[in-house]
Order: structure tokens, then C-alpha cells, then sequence
């Protein structure tokens, strides 16, 4: 493992944005892990985990080390009739990682295809689509202590995890680096096909009874179709979380809104469709300079080439301050924000 100066991350983040650390290590084994940990603490650096960069954004150059996670894992620590433990390295790839265990006919993760990113990444902000979160298959999370050099064991009940939310994204932010994780996953071919937009679109289909495989391949055309491919438009997905409001919030605004995509959330809490408050308000395609919103998806903030993380997150705020302003209502930014 080598320790290099001012290495350069535009191409270590999905949205392009020219940033340089100030010191970087890719590591690709939980020893170097460790070194890489160590240097830090020796130097008094603070550190940045990165994976794929596909839910960050660079608003200026970050401070400290960052530590590039390469760490590989694909094994079975325990084999049932029905269920599998699988242990998955934190630098493996997601989407390859879903594709794989379909492949192999371990079932579970097929609603969450095509979401870039990786699995050191997946229980951070317990990434979710198609009503489905990773946390539902998630058993275990291994991490390192970043002040100590410990390795510690998170059972799934200790994780803290919400809706785009883990007790990593929380209170041990800047803790803990992700360093593998462990799922159990179903060689039962069980789906979770009741998602509104998913069940439309295979009924539109004419599937009754959907396979894992059905949910996996529908799914991914309507990803293709409706979200632009990072490596030709820079973006990270879904910039803004679905606000989570108070039922009688959520029966205000669907008074005088009568078309609001509203969704149950449990606790008398209702979860409010971000993009439909963003469409709304008139962003839908906009353009602020070299940043802008996609014209097919109010959610993705775009890159059109040469924009600055402070661009994208000027447009963001403008946003914000207008659907405030319109609906009184507050939306969270998804990606980190460095810098």
C-alpha cells in the first residue's frame, strides 16, 4: 500500500467533480486497511471513506486521508436448505454483486439492481428501491474503529437503520470505516413485487405470478430509462430523500394537492414523493450554468460538464428554499456533502 499527496478524485466520484486529496491510500485488504488507519492517526488526519463516489459530493477538496476501499469477498460462511450467510468484501461492486447471486440463485437483493455504489457502501444510508432496503437482508456489518484499529461486529439490530439511514451515517460517522458485510439471502424464489410503479409495470406486462428474475429485469429497464448513466452525465442518483411528515401534514398538503404521491411509512408518518414537490415547483429540466436537474427525473441534480460541487450545491439550496417556501415542507440532501 502506498500513501499518495494531492491525488486528484475526479474520477473516484460519479459526479466528476474536479477535487484533490491532500493524502489518499487504496487499500485492498483489512491489514492495509489497518496501516492506512494508523498513518492517519499518527499524523492526526481525519479520515474519508470512499467507494465508488457514487453518493458523494465533492463541494471543495476534502481534508485529511482518504481511504479508497478495493477490499474483494465473495464467500459463504454458512449454507442452509433455505437461507445462506454470504460475506461480501466492501470494495465489491453492487450491482455486479446482485447480478452474481441471482446467477447463482440466491434471491433477495433483485429489487435493489443496478444501484451503483458498493457493498461497504449499501448499509451506510441502507440504500433501498422498489420497496425494498438492504437492511431487510442484511445480517451482519463488519467495520474498523478508526481511532483504535479495532474490528468490531454490528449485528443488524444494532445498525440503527431508518429510511436512508444507519447508525453509520449517524452517530458513528466518523468512526467506523465499513470494511465487509455479511447477508442472508433466500434460495427460496420469494419476491416483493408490490411496490406501486414496480406492480404497474408487470401488470403492463402481463405478469401475474413475477419471478426474482421478472422484479430484477424490470426493474433495470426502468433504471436505464429514467435515470442517466453517470459515465455519460455526471450525477449521483438521487440527490434528495422523500420527506417524512406527519399524517396530518401529508393531509394538509393533499387537500390543496390532490395529485401528491403520498405513502405510508408507519408512526403516523407519511412519506412525501420528493420529485413530484421538485416537479412541481418548476425545476424539472432546469439549468443553473454547467448544473441542472434532469429533464426525466426531478431527483437527479446533473453535471453537464464542468460544473463545481458549489454549483450543484447552490442549485440544491435553491431548490430547497422553493419548496419550502411553496409547501412548507424541508428536503434532505442524500449524498455527503465534502468539503
Amino acid at each position: 500500500m502506498k500513501i499518495l499527496r494531492d491525488h486528484s478524485l475526479r474520477h473516484l466520484n460519479t459526479f466528476g467533480i474536479d477535487a484533490a486529496a491532500p493524502w489518499f491510500a487504496g487499500v485492498t485488504t483489512v491489514d492495509e486497511l489497518l496501516e492506512a488507519l494508523a498513518f492517519a492517526r499518527e499524523n492526526g488526519l481525519p479520515v474519508l471513506p470512499l467507494g465508488r463516489g457514487s453518493n458523494i459530493l465533492m463541494a471543495g477538496d476534502p481534508l485529511g486521508l482518504v481511504v479508497h476501499l478495493l477490499i474483494p469477498g465473495f464467500a459463504v460462511v454458512e449454507d442452509g436448505p433455505q437461507n445462506i450467510r454470504l460475506r461480501v468484501g466492501a470494495g465489491e461492486d453492487w450491482p455486479t454483486l446482485v447480478d452474481r447471486c441471482l446467477e447463482l440463485g440466491l434471491f433477495g437483493l433483485e429489487n435493489l439492481v443496478l444501484i451503483p455504489g458498493t457493498a461497504g457502501a449499501a448499509p451506510i444510508q441502507n440504500i433501498g428501491a422498489y420497496g425494498v432496503e438492504v437492511c431487510d437482508v442484511l445480517d451482519e456489518v463488519e467495520a474498523v474503529e478508526i481511532a483504535t484499529g479495532r474490528v468490531r461486529t454490528f449485528r443488524n439490530a444494532e445498525c440503527g437503520f431508518g429510511y436512508r439511514h444507519s447508525i453509520f451515517k449517524g452517530d458513528l460517522r466518523h468512526r467506523f470505516v465499513v470494511s465487509a458485510i455479511v447477508l442472508r439471502l433466500s434460495r427460496e424464489p420469494l419476491v416483493s413485487a408490490s411496490y406501486g410503479s414496480l406492480a404497474a409495470e408487470l401488470g403492463l406486462r402481463g405478469i401475474i405470478r413475477p419471478t426474482p428474475y421478472d422484479v430484477a429485469g424490470v426493474i433495470r429497464e426502468l433504471r436505464l430509462m429514467r435515470l442517466p448513466d453517470p459515465k455519460v452525465l455526471g450525477n449521483a442518483g438521487s440527490f434528495f430523500e422523500n420527506p417524512v411528515v406527519d399524517a396530518v401534514v401529508a393531509e394538509r398538503l393533499k387537500a390543496s394537492n390532490p395529485d401528491l404521491p403520498v405513502f405510508p411509512s408507519g408512526n403516523g408518518k407519511v412519506k412525501l414523493a420528493a420529485a413530484w414537490l421538485i416537479e412541481r415547483c418548476g425545476f424539472k429540466g432546469i439549468r443553473r450554468g454547467a448544473a441542472g436537474v434532469h429533464p426525466l427525473h426531478a431527483l437527479v441534480l446533473v453535471n453537464h460538464g464542468g460544473a463545481t460541487g458549489r454549483d450543484i450545491l447552490a442549485l440544491a439550496d435553491e431548490i430547497r428554499a422553493a419548496v419550502r417556501l411553496r409547501f412548507d415542507v424541508e428536503l434532505a440532501i442524500e449524498p455527503r456533502v465534502v468539503g
